[in-house]
């Protein structure tokens, strides 16, 4: 907010029902944007924070940091926006 004034930035971070199993079907079907562990680059990125960065975080300590089962967080790169909620869209469709 510092930075970008009320305009906020260019990282999304949503809950996807459903759980584990869910939030990894959700990054398997993204197209345009690339499944890392970590985020910040110019391309569209996006984790599953429960199934990589998080993984070997007791269950109890991660739901408690705020990363729950569906976690996923995208980090919005420098492509069409058009094209990026495409990706997204189409992705939700299979969880």
């Amino acid at each position: 907010e510092q930075n970008m004034g009320d305009h906020g930035g260019p990282m999304l971070v949503f809950e996807i029902a459903g759980g584990i199993e869910a939030g990894r079907r959700f990054i398997e079907r993204l197209r345009l944007a690339y499944h890392v562990s970590n985020i910040g680059d110019a391309r569209t990125l996006a984790t599953h924070p429960a199934s990589t960065t998080h993984a070997s975080v007791p269950r109890e300590a991660r739901l408690a940091a705020g990363v729950r089962d569906g976690t996923i967080r995208i980090s919005v790169g420098l492509e069409h926006i058009e094209d990026i909620i495409a990706d997204i869209g189409q992705a939700l469709e299979g969880t």
